[in-house]
This record gives C-alpha cells, sequence and structure tokens, in this order.
C-alpha cells in the first residue's frame, strides 16, 4: 500500500524550523519558531524545574501508570493557577493531565464528537495555524468569524461581537485566553465581560486556549477572561499548556478543564473525557506534570517560578520597544507602534509574503509567510541587522 503514497507537504512553521536548521548562513535569524528565546538566543531550562525535578529523582519509587486523567494534586494545582481559589473549591471544575496544549485540545474534539457528534468549531480570522486541523481530524467543521483587521492592526471588535450573537446554541467558539496566536492582539477586560454575556445568551459552547498565561500582562492579569466566562456561563472547557510558562516544550504538558454547572455534572462530564483519553494514548507521560505540580505545589519553587516567568515576560516586552525603536532608527517611516500594544511571543508584523521571502532569501531572516513573527526570537545582538534588513526591504518593495 506504501508505495502508492505521495510525499505531504512540510507543516508551514515546523518545515521553516528545519530550513532554517539547514542554512548555512552564520548571520541567520529565526522569528518563526514558536518557543522562548532568552538574550542569548537559547531556550532555556528554568531554574525552578531544575530544582522539581532534583527534588523528583530523590523521591521518585515507581515507573507505574499514571491514572488515566493524571494525578488529582496536578489538576487541583492547575485549576487553582488559572480559576483563582474560590472558583477551583466549588466543585463545578475537574481537570485532567494531557500531552501537551495540543494534546489537550485533541481530548476537547474527541469529546465532543464522542458525546454530542460533529459540530460546528468557530475560531478567529486569522488563528493558529494548527487549530483547523486539530479539529477537523476529530471529524469536526471548522469555521471563521472576524477577529483581527490588518489594515488597522486592532481587533474587529464590531464584526467580532456581531458574529458571535449569530453562533448558533450548542456550537463551539474557540477564543485565545491571552496572547493572541498570531497576532498579538487581546481583548480588555470589558470586551470579555460582553463575549461572556453574548455567550450565556446565545448558549455555544466556549472553549479557551490558553497556553501563555503569565507572558501578557502578568499571571493573575492574564487569567481575566477566563475567569470572566467561568462565572457568567454554565459550561466551558479552557485547554492550556505549560511548554511556553515553565518551559516545558519537550515533556508535552497540558491540561483540559472542563467547567459545569455543578459538581454532579463535571464528575460526570470527567468520566465521558476518560473515555475519550483511554481510547486515545490511554493515561498521561508523568513528568512534565509532576514537575508543576511540584513546583506549584512548593512556596520557594512557586516563587521562583513566578520571578522566571516576569523575566520572560519583560524581555518580549523589552524587545517589543526595542523593535519599534529601532526601526525608527533606520528610518522607516511605516507606523510600527501597533507592534508595542500586542502581547505574547507572537505579533502580525505587517510584512507581506514577498518582503518575508526577500527577507528569507537575501538576509537569511526566517519568518512565517504570514508576517507572523516570534518577538523572543529578537536580542539585543541581532536587533540592528534584522531591523536594518527590514527598512532595506521595506525601501525597495
Amino acid at each position: 500500500m506504501f508505495e502508492r503514497l505521495e510525499m505531504a507537504p512540510p507543516d508551514a512553521i515546523l518545515g521553516l524550523t528545519e530550513a532554517f536548521r539547514k542554512d548555512p548562513r552564520p548571520e541567520k535569524i529565526n522569528l518563526g519558531v514558536g518557543v522562548y528565546k532568552d538574550e542569548n538566543n537559547q531556550t532555556p531550562v528554568l531554574q525552578c524545574v531544575k530544582e522539581a525535578e532534583r527534588i523528583l529523582l530523590e523521591k521518585e519509587d515507581t515507573k507505574n501508570y499514571m491514572s488515566i486523567g493524571g494525578d488529582p494534586a496536578f489538576g487541583k494545582a492547575v485549576e487553582t493557577i488559572v480559576f483563582g481559589a474560590d472558583l477551583a473549591a466549588s466543585g463545578r471544575i475537574r481537570s485532567v493531565h494531557t500531552p501537551g496544549g495540543t494534546g489537550a485540545l485533541r481530548v476537547a474534539a474527541d469529546f465532543l464528537r464522542r458525546c454530542f457528534g460533529a459540530k460546528t468549531i468557530w475560531m478567529s480570522d486569522p488563528t493558529w495555524a494548527n487549530h483547523p486541523a486539530v479539529f477537523e481530524a476529530a471529524g469536526h467543521t471548522t469555521r471563521e468569524y472576524p477577529y483581527y483587521d490588518p489594515d488597522t492592526c486592532d481587533i474587529r471588535w464590531n464584526s467580532f461581537l456581531d458574529a458571535l450573537k449569530n453562533i448558533p446554541a450548542e456550537d463551539i467558539v474557540l477564543l485565545h485566553g491571552c496572547c493572541h496566536n498570531p497576532s498579538g492582539m487581546d481583548l480588555s477586560e470589558n470586551q470579555w465581560r460582553e463575549v461572556a454575556q453574548v455567550a450565556r445568551d446565545r448558549g455555544w459552547l466556549p472553549l479557551i486556549d490558553f497556553a501563555y498565561q503569565g507572558l501578557a500582562d502578568g499571571l493573575e492579569e492574564d487569567a481575566v477572561g477566563v475567569r470572566i466566562m467561568a462565572e457568567a456561563v454554565p459550561e466551558a472547557l479552557v485547554c492550556s499548556s505549560f511548554s511556553k510558562n515553565f518551559g516545558l516544550y519537550r515533556e508535552r504538558c497540558g491540561a483540559l478543564s472542563m467547567i459545569a454547572a455543578d459538581a454532579d455534572a463535571a464528575a460526570r462530564t470527567f468520566s465521558q473525557v476518560e473515555k475519550a483519553i483511554r481510547a486515545n494514548y490511554s493515561n498521561p507521560p508523568a513528568h512534565g506534570g509532576l514537575i508543576v505540580t511540584t513546583v506549584l505545589n512548593t512556596p520557594e519553587l512557586r516563587a521562583l517560578w513566578e520571578q522566571e516567568v516576569k523575566a520572560m515576560r519583560d524581555r518580549i516586552n523589552s524587545m517589543r520597544r526595542l523593535f519599534v525603536q529601532t526601526l525608527a532608527a533606520k528610518g522607516v517611516d511605516r507606523d510600527f507602534s501597533f507592534i508595542t500594544r500586542q502581547k505574547g511571543m507572537f505579533s502580525f508584523s505587517g510584512l507581506n509574503k514577498q518582503h518575508v521571502q526577500r527577507l528569507r532569501e537575501e538576509y537569511a531572516i526566517y519568518i512565517v509567510g504570514s508576517g507572523r513573527i516570534n518577538v523572543a526570537g529578537m536580542t539585543p545582538d541581532n536587533m540592528d541587522r534584522l531591523c536594518e534588513a527590514i527598512a532595506a526591504v521595506l525601501k525597495t518593495s
């Protein structure tokens, strides 16, 4: 059978990283990769993670399977950091440990298909490139709602809200909790309240992708929208990732949290999610979840983690400011100030496909074709060359 297969096209983002690795030019810059980079252009292991691993190594006495939903202590720790202590103690929320944030999305997709049949999943235009693939692979239909306006570099608020008001009951609406990927434009607290009211009135199910908690404005500040939604509606799903804010990329550690009307409904929902997991990967890998649980439940490590997340957030925001300032210093007359209003690792740069292609071919600067840039890939050392190249491309385009 296999001789009839054709070569699949490379993933748009992961394929770009592979091309970057093969590029022999020493001055190359990668702004396409979706991981955090420090000022030395490295993806570090957080000190709190190293300390947690030391503790776990000393205490570990088994390699037995985890339960289907993972360690209950992990679920409680996640619920507290995501929803706050009061809501976490309400009994309305149950959480499972998943293989990364992508795994959480796929478990949500499988659970919805298993229990409610194929649904329509509404997602922002634009959204993370892998969102449609995850839900379509589970048998759902995907559609878009308007979100980002490239002309104004802002949210298409009126169109966005009008679209949400016309989504049928029991459809699924995928929202970004913070650090919208790829635009970097987030809803304000008041806008979240309006969206939550629409969700309650219309009866569609919110599914929030919460992959970057702590990298926008702060751990508590970034959770405001998620908590507003969880308090406003009787049911919702939240997919968390600990790849970015813990640096646990290769450990594949995420969580799916189910918010229900009461504890009994939450327990029944949890049991059905377990069935979806059992038919997929049976139970989660232990290491990443044990790290997160150890850090969040150890006061000294929790304080260290918060410091390290703040350092990442501050570095990203400083690179946004330096990028805008350096472009202006290079004589670029286009207004790039919107970059400083965006949040998280990613931004839509406003560069088109021709700009992106020239930057790659002539200057060894790698950017996703949509113009999305990873701000964390910028450093004080590569900023001058990066902005000089962008200035040259814009001048001659």
